[in-house]
Protein backbone atom coordinates (compact mmCIF):
# COMPACT_ATOMS: atom_id res chain seq x y z
CA UNK A 1 0.00 0.00 0.00
CA UNK A 2 1.06 3.72 -0.21
CA UNK A 3 1.86 5.56 2.47
CA UNK A 4 0.95 9.54 3.42
CA UNK A 5 2.66 10.61 0.65
CA UNK A 6 1.81 8.34 -2.01
CA UNK A 7 4.93 6.08 -2.16
CA UNK A 8 4.32 3.34 -3.36
CA UNK A 9 5.83 0.14 -1.48
CA UNK A 10 5.66 -2.08 -4.71
CA UNK A 11 6.45 -0.94 -8.34
CA UNK A 12 6.17 -2.86 -11.63
CA UNK A 13 8.09 -1.13 -14.62
CA UNK A 14 6.94 -1.95 -17.95
CA UNK A 15 9.91 -1.40 -19.99
CA UNK A 16 12.61 -1.82 -17.69
CA UNK A 17 15.84 -0.78 -19.42
CA UNK A 18 13.77 3.04 -20.14
CA UNK A 19 15.86 5.35 -18.43
CA UNK A 20 12.90 7.57 -17.32
CA UNK A 21 11.12 4.31 -15.33
CA UNK A 22 14.84 3.39 -14.02
CA UNK A 23 14.93 7.01 -12.70
CA UNK A 24 11.29 6.96 -11.01
CA UNK A 25 12.40 3.15 -9.39
CA UNK A 26 15.47 5.21 -7.64
CA UNK A 27 13.84 7.79 -6.61
CA UNK A 28 10.93 5.51 -5.23
CA UNK A 29 12.96 3.72 -3.74
CA UNK A 30 14.70 6.65 -1.91
CA UNK A 31 11.41 6.86 -0.72
CA UNK A 32 9.77 3.39 0.60
CA UNK A 33 9.82 1.39 -2.48
CA UNK A 34 11.36 -2.03 -1.41
CA UNK A 35 9.63 -4.38 -4.23
CA UNK A 36 10.40 -3.80 -7.90
CA UNK A 37 9.55 -5.72 -10.99
CA UNK A 38 11.59 -4.57 -14.06
CA UNK A 39 9.51 -6.11 -16.97
CA UNK A 40 11.44 -5.90 -19.95
CA UNK A 41 12.83 -8.23 -23.33
CA UNK A 42 16.03 -10.62 -21.35
CA UNK A 43 19.36 -9.15 -21.81
CA UNK A 44 22.31 -7.81 -20.16
CA UNK A 45 21.00 -4.21 -19.97
CA UNK A 46 17.77 -5.47 -17.95
CA UNK A 47 20.06 -7.52 -15.54
CA UNK A 48 22.15 -4.09 -15.38
CA UNK A 49 19.39 -2.26 -14.17
CA UNK A 50 17.92 -4.92 -11.94
CA UNK A 51 21.34 -4.92 -9.98
CA UNK A 52 21.84 -1.17 -9.93
CA UNK A 53 18.80 -1.41 -7.89
CA UNK A 54 19.40 -4.08 -5.62
CA UNK A 55 22.26 -1.55 -4.86
CA UNK A 56 19.98 0.71 -3.50
CA UNK A 57 18.54 -1.63 -1.29
CA UNK A 58 15.31 -2.69 -3.23
CA UNK A 59 14.15 -6.10 -3.68
CA UNK A 60 14.54 -6.50 -7.70
CA UNK A 61 12.73 -9.24 -9.46
CA UNK A 62 12.76 -9.35 -13.64
CA UNK A 63 10.23 -10.75 -15.88
CA UNK A 64 9.93 -11.66 -19.70
CA UNK A 65 7.97 -8.84 -21.46
CA UNK A 66 7.74 -8.12 -24.52
CA UNK A 67 5.04 -5.23 -25.95
CA UNK A 68 5.09 -6.81 -29.31
CA UNK A 69 3.34 -10.26 -27.89
CA UNK A 70 -0.02 -9.30 -26.55
CA UNK A 71 -1.19 -12.58 -26.59
CA UNK A 72 1.09 -13.46 -23.58
CA UNK A 73 0.72 -10.33 -21.71
CA UNK A 74 -2.28 -11.54 -19.76
CA UNK A 75 -0.11 -14.30 -18.61
CA UNK A 76 2.98 -12.76 -18.18
CA UNK A 77 1.68 -10.02 -15.81
CA UNK A 78 -0.77 -12.35 -14.12
CA UNK A 79 2.17 -14.09 -12.45
CA UNK A 80 3.57 -10.94 -11.18
CA UNK A 81 0.33 -9.84 -9.62
CA UNK A 82 -0.04 -13.29 -8.21
CA UNK A 83 3.22 -12.88 -6.21
CA UNK A 84 1.54 -9.87 -4.15
CA UNK A 85 0.01 -6.83 -4.75
CA UNK A 86 1.57 -4.31 -6.58
CA UNK A 87 1.13 -0.39 -5.87
CA UNK A 88 1.96 1.39 -8.62
CA UNK A 89 2.51 0.29 -12.51
CA UNK A 90 4.70 2.15 -14.30
CA UNK A 91 3.87 2.06 -18.39
CA UNK A 92 7.03 3.22 -19.79
CA UNK A 93 7.83 1.22 -23.18
CA UNK A 94 7.93 2.94 -26.43
CA UNK A 95 10.12 3.41 -29.16
CA UNK A 96 10.40 6.67 -31.57
CA UNK A 97 11.28 5.00 -34.86
CA UNK A 98 12.58 6.79 -38.07
CA UNK A 99 10.04 9.03 -39.88
CA UNK A 100 11.79 8.94 -42.81
CA UNK A 101 12.33 5.07 -42.96
CA UNK A 102 8.99 4.33 -41.74
CA UNK A 103 7.36 6.24 -44.33
CA UNK A 104 8.86 4.67 -47.05
CA UNK A 105 8.54 0.92 -45.57
CA UNK A 106 5.02 0.91 -43.80
CA UNK A 107 6.18 -2.31 -41.87
CA UNK A 108 8.24 -0.67 -40.16
CA UNK A 109 5.57 2.10 -39.41
CA UNK A 110 3.26 -0.51 -37.91
CA UNK A 111 6.30 -1.77 -35.76
CA UNK A 112 6.09 1.50 -34.09
CA UNK A 113 2.06 1.69 -33.69
CA UNK A 114 2.03 -1.81 -32.64
CA UNK A 115 4.61 -1.31 -29.62
CA UNK A 116 3.53 2.36 -28.60
CA UNK A 117 -0.53 2.04 -28.77
CA UNK A 118 -1.75 -1.60 -29.30
CA UNK A 119 1.23 -3.17 -26.59
CA UNK A 120 0.39 -0.44 -24.48
CA UNK A 121 -3.40 -0.87 -24.71
CA UNK A 122 -3.01 -5.00 -24.32
CA UNK A 123 -0.43 -4.65 -21.16
CA UNK A 124 -2.38 -1.67 -19.89
CA UNK A 125 -5.76 -3.36 -19.81
CA UNK A 126 -4.24 -6.37 -18.11
CA UNK A 127 -2.46 -4.38 -15.77
CA UNK A 128 -6.15 -2.11 -14.66
CA UNK A 129 -8.19 -5.17 -13.75
CA UNK A 130 -5.41 -6.65 -12.27
CA UNK A 131 -5.42 -3.42 -9.90
CA UNK A 132 -9.18 -3.28 -9.69
CA UNK A 133 -9.23 -7.09 -8.28
CA UNK A 134 -7.26 -5.45 -5.63
CA UNK A 135 -9.14 -2.82 -4.91
CA UNK A 136 -6.29 0.19 -4.98
CA UNK A 137 -3.17 1.25 -7.14
CA UNK A 138 -1.46 3.72 -9.84
CA UNK A 139 -1.04 3.10 -13.30
CA UNK A 140 1.20 6.17 -15.06
CA UNK A 141 1.40 5.99 -18.80
CA UNK A 142 4.47 7.79 -20.05
CA UNK A 143 2.77 9.57 -23.13
CA UNK A 144 4.00 12.71 -24.82
CA UNK A 145 3.76 15.90 -26.15
CA UNK A 146 4.00 14.65 -29.38
CA UNK A 147 0.61 13.63 -29.20
CA UNK A 148 -1.02 16.62 -28.70
CA UNK A 149 -0.79 17.71 -31.95
CA UNK A 150 0.79 15.79 -35.02
CA UNK A 151 3.80 17.12 -36.39
CA UNK A 152 5.03 16.50 -39.95
CA UNK A 153 8.29 15.67 -38.41
CA UNK A 154 7.33 12.59 -36.76
CA UNK A 155 3.56 11.95 -37.15
CA UNK A 156 4.35 8.13 -36.91
CA UNK A 157 5.30 7.96 -33.52
CA UNK A 158 2.91 11.27 -32.67
CA UNK A 159 0.19 9.30 -33.76
CA UNK A 160 1.07 6.55 -31.34
CA UNK A 161 1.20 8.37 -28.63
CA UNK A 162 -1.94 10.37 -29.41
CA UNK A 163 -3.56 7.17 -29.36
CA UNK A 164 -1.74 5.74 -26.29
CA UNK A 165 -2.91 9.10 -24.56
CA UNK A 166 -6.76 9.04 -24.94
CA UNK A 167 -6.66 5.50 -24.49
CA UNK A 168 -5.23 6.19 -21.14
CA UNK A 169 -7.94 9.09 -20.62
CA UNK A 170 -10.51 6.53 -21.23
CA UNK A 171 -9.48 4.17 -18.95
CA UNK A 172 -8.91 6.52 -15.91
CA UNK A 173 -12.52 7.43 -16.87
CA UNK A 174 -13.52 3.77 -16.63
CA UNK A 175 -11.54 3.16 -13.14
CA UNK A 176 -12.69 6.50 -11.59
CA UNK A 177 -14.14 5.32 -7.94
CA UNK A 178 -12.81 2.06 -7.70
CA UNK A 179 -9.70 2.78 -6.14
CA UNK A 180 -7.34 2.46 -8.97
CA UNK A 181 -5.84 5.80 -10.34
CA UNK A 182 -4.68 6.38 -13.94
CA UNK A 183 -1.83 9.36 -14.15
CA UNK A 184 -1.44 10.36 -17.87
CA UNK A 185 2.67 12.02 -18.36
CA UNK A 186 3.46 13.99 -20.92
CA UNK A 187 6.95 15.03 -21.33
CA UNK A 188 8.48 17.43 -23.88
CA UNK A 189 11.73 16.37 -25.74
CA UNK A 190 13.86 14.33 -22.74
CA UNK A 191 17.71 14.23 -23.10
CA UNK A 192 18.00 10.18 -23.81
CA UNK A 193 19.12 7.16 -25.92
CA UNK A 194 15.93 7.33 -27.68
CA UNK A 195 16.88 11.19 -28.12
CA UNK A 196 20.69 10.60 -28.65
CA UNK A 197 21.70 12.70 -31.99
CA UNK A 198 18.37 14.87 -32.47
CA UNK A 199 18.50 18.34 -32.67
CA UNK A 200 17.16 19.48 -28.71
CA UNK A 201 14.10 20.90 -28.90
CA UNK A 202 12.93 24.00 -26.32
CA UNK A 203 12.32 22.88 -22.88
CA UNK A 204 14.25 19.67 -23.32
CA UNK A 205 14.29 17.42 -19.93
CA UNK A 206 15.28 15.06 -18.33
CA UNK A 207 14.41 11.56 -16.95
CA UNK A 208 15.32 12.73 -13.63
CA UNK A 209 13.42 15.55 -14.02
CA UNK A 210 10.79 13.67 -15.09
CA UNK A 211 10.89 11.05 -12.23
CA UNK A 212 10.73 13.94 -9.68
CA UNK A 213 7.66 14.72 -11.46
CA UNK A 214 5.98 11.14 -11.44
CA UNK A 215 6.54 11.51 -7.53
CA UNK A 216 5.13 15.11 -7.16
CA UNK A 217 2.00 13.84 -9.51
CA UNK A 218 1.57 10.61 -7.43
CA UNK A 219 1.34 12.85 -4.12
CA UNK A 220 -1.20 15.43 -5.43
CA UNK A 221 -3.14 12.49 -6.99
CA UNK A 222 -2.97 14.13 -10.17
CA UNK A 223 -4.83 13.05 -13.28
CA UNK A 224 -2.38 14.84 -16.53
CA UNK A 225 1.35 15.58 -15.62
CA UNK A 226 3.33 17.60 -18.25
CA UNK A 227 7.03 17.99 -18.04
CA UNK A 228 8.25 20.88 -17.67
CA UNK A 229 4.68 22.17 -16.66
CA UNK A 230 5.18 25.20 -19.17
CA UNK A 231 4.76 22.95 -22.34
CA UNK A 232 0.73 22.91 -21.23
CA UNK A 233 -0.03 25.93 -22.18
CA UNK A 234 2.86 26.32 -25.10
CA UNK A 235 0.52 23.03 -26.53
CA UNK A 236 -2.55 24.74 -25.73
CA UNK A 237 -1.29 27.83 -27.86
CA UNK A 238 -0.38 25.31 -30.88
CA UNK A 239 -3.33 23.37 -30.70
CA UNK A 240 -5.52 26.26 -31.97
CA UNK A 241 -3.26 27.50 -34.66
CA UNK A 242 -4.42 27.21 -37.87
CA UNK A 243 -3.19 23.97 -40.37
CA UNK A 244 -1.92 25.97 -42.94
CA UNK A 245 -0.16 28.01 -40.32
CA UNK A 246 1.26 24.96 -38.28
CA UNK A 247 2.98 23.59 -41.63
CA UNK A 248 5.22 26.20 -41.59
CA UNK A 249 6.47 26.31 -38.01
CA UNK A 250 9.97 24.99 -37.47
CA UNK A 251 8.55 22.42 -34.52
Amino acid sequence: MKDAFGAPQSLLVLGGTSEIGLATARRLVARRTRTVWLAGRPSPALDEAADSLRALGADVRTVPFDALEPARHEEVLGKVFAEGDIDMVLLAFGVLGDQARDEAQPLSAVRVAQTNYTGAVSSGLVCAAALQVQGHGSLVVLSSVAGERARRANFIYGSSKAGLDAFAQGLGDALHGTGVQVMVVRPGFVRSRMTAGLPEAPLATTPETVALAIEAGLRRRAETVWVPGRLRVVMSALRHVPRAVFRRLPV
